[in-house]
This record gives C-alpha cells, sequence and structure tokens, in this order.
C-alpha cells in the first residue's frame, strides 16, 4: 500500500511497464512528491541507495491527465493501472486490488490542481519521451540480481542472463510461500514458511544497508541473499529472540517501517516496504515464538504484550 514518509510524500513499491507495449513489467519504488510536482521511480527505496542516487525515470505531474483502472485495456496484467501523460501512457501493477485502488485515488487527487486548462491559441506542450523517462542515456548495460534487488550497470559487454524482476522477482517472492528443506533433521524434512518476503536489513560489521529474502517458519528466521538461493545467510533461533518490536531510534537510523530483532547476541535493523509490512512481520515473528514456546510454561516465561512490542524472557 501506498504509505506516507517523513517528507509527506506518498511511497511504495509498484511494477511499471518501462517501454511502452513491451509486456515487460519492472519492479520500482515509487514517490509521488506533490511539493515538487513530480512521480519519480527508482530502483529501490532511496535510502537503500547510494547518496544523490538518479532516479529511473519521473513524469511531471502537470502532464498527467488521468490515472485510471487497466483491467479491460491489459486483461493479463493482474491489478493494472495507466497513467495518461502528454504523449505517453505509462502501465503500472499494484500488488493487490486495494493497493489499486488507493494509488489510483492518490494520483487523481494529486493531479487535480495541477492538470493545465486548455486555452484558445494556446498548446501545452508535451514531454518528449527522454523526458518522461528521465533523460535516460542510451547505453550498454548489464543486468544482475544483487541481493534480491535487479541492478542494471553500464558495461562494454552484452549482459547476459533474464531479468528476475520482470513480473516475477520480488513480486513473486512477496506473494508465494516455498517449500525449504530442513538441515537439522534426517533425511530431508519439508517446511512450509510461515511468511516470507524482502527486507532490508543494517550489516554487522560494515553497518551498510542491502536487500535480503527472509524467511519465517516454526523454528528460526532466516535470511538469503535472493530468493533463487537455497543456502541462507544467516539463520537465527527463536529460541534466542527475545524481543521483536518497531525501532524507537530514529534519530540514529532515519528509516521509515524499520523494526529490531533482538537476540541474546545482536540486534538486528530490519527496514520493512511499508509500515503494514514492518507490522505483519513483528506480529509473524512474535506470533512463531509464542507458538513454539507453547502454553503450560511456568511464571517466569510469561510473555508481556504491548503495542507491536512482545518481550520474551532470555
Amino acid at each position: 500500500m501506498p504509505y506516507v514518509d517523513r517528507q509527506n510524500r506518498y511511497c511504495g513499491f509498484l511494477d511499471i511497464e518501462e517501454n511502452e507495449n513491451s509486456g515487460r513489467f519492472l519492479r520500482r519504488y515509487f514517490i509521488l512528491d506533490t511539493q515538487q510536482g513530480n512521480l519519480l521511480w527508482y530502483m529501490d527505496n532511496p535510502q537503500n541507495l547510494p547518496i544523490n542516487a538518479e532516479p529511473m525515470g519521473s513524469v511531471k505531474l502537470t502532464y498527467i491527465s488521468k490515472v485510471s483502472d487497466a483491467t479491460k485495456l491489459r486483461p493479463k496484467a493482474e491489478f493494472c493501472f495507466v497513467i495518461n501523460a502528454g504523449m505517453r501512457k505509462f502501465y503500472l501493477q499494484a500488488n493487490d486490488q486495494q493497493d489499486l485502488v488507493e494509488w489510483i485515488g492518490v494520483l487523481n487527487n494529486a493531479t487535480k490542481i495541477t492538470v493545465p486548462k486548455k486555452c484558445e491559441g494556446h498548446t501545452t506542450r508535451a514531454e518528449t519521451p527522454q523526458e518522461l523517462h528521465g533523460a535516460i542515456k542510451q547505453v550498454s548495460t548489464k543486468t544482475e540480481i544483487i541481493g534480491g534487488v535487479t541492478v542494471i550497470t553500464t558495461t562494454q559487454e552484452q549482459g547476459g542472463g533474464q531479468n528476475r524482476a520482470e513480473r516475477g522477482g520480488l513480486k513473486q517472492a512477496q506473494n508465494q510461500a516455498p517449500y525449504y528443506l530442513s538441515r537439522g533433521a534426517q533425511g530431508h524434512t519439508i517446511i512450509k514458511p510461515i511468511k516470507t518476503g524482502y527486507c532490508v536489513k543494517q550489516g554487522a560489521v560494515m553497518k551498510n544497508w542491502k536487500r535480503r529474502y527472509f524467511v519465517l517458519d516454526e523454528n528460526a528466521v532466516s535470511y538469503y541473499k535472493s530468493d533463487q538461493d537455497k543456502e541462507a545467510l544467516k539463520v537465527i533461533p527463536l529460541k534466542e529472540i527475545h524481543k521483536v518490536q518497531e525501532c524507537k531510534d530514529r534519530e540514529l537510523t532515519m528509516r521509515d517501517n524499520l523494526f529490531e530483532v533482538v537476540t541474546t547476541s545482536r540486534t538486528f535493523f530490519v527496514q520493512a516496504d511499508s509500515p503494514e509490512d514492518m507490522h505483519s512481520w513483528i506480529k509473524a515473528i512474535s506470533g512463531a515464538i509464542v507458538a513454539q514456546r507453547g502454553p503450560g510454561r511456568s511464571a517466569n516465561t510469561k510473555v508481556r504484550c504491548d503495542s507491536d512490542v512482545l518481550t520474551f524472557p532470555k
């Protein structure tokens, strides 16, 4: 769902058909900046990109004439809507029906007072394709999956492999719960995760932020470099977690949708893609811990519950 960040901008992930009529939708992070009068999209949340990272593309709100449901126009594209901007139509895909309705609503509200009126004897200049695409230079590029994010880099060689973010990648990983094999069991035990999806976490040593694919099952929280990997970068047993809560140290992190998983040896700082996703992860991890420890514990193992906080005794 679109959410409002600290700068009072609507933000969130959508899939966009960057090349018109190509049928290839790419996962992008959108920012609706009404003060600057732009709709911008980035490779990822700019908080996770290098400082002053340029957007992948942008559209001026003054050139958006209408935003509407495009289900009938693109029946094969689920939760699709279209932005009419000058001589160009941008087709986007939301995460679900509610996400679709909310994005259409906020975009139409943002453009109501900015749509230029037609005057006699005056023609409004339409943006050129270069302007609508954020003036992206035509250079040879290479597409890679790094930390679950599609990264496009300039290269002199031909890029290899298919772009996994094309209507698959991040969105497919968020909507599907694949099966994983348990390591500790004799033979192979099939375990269906409780919750899976991409989040961004802070490194333990370098303190940098990288997108990782998280998997919660009945025994642990694990994270992988991407949803294609089978070997986890880290496995956090639920029995070692004694607190899961929304991070309150905003002065230190200055990040939206941040929560912390506190263990006996380390605190993991994890950033979700939206407030709803953050609360969902907190609830899911906390519920898995309660389910693992079960009823019938002695008085010293009671769980203290507060708003979005579950504290577990060591």
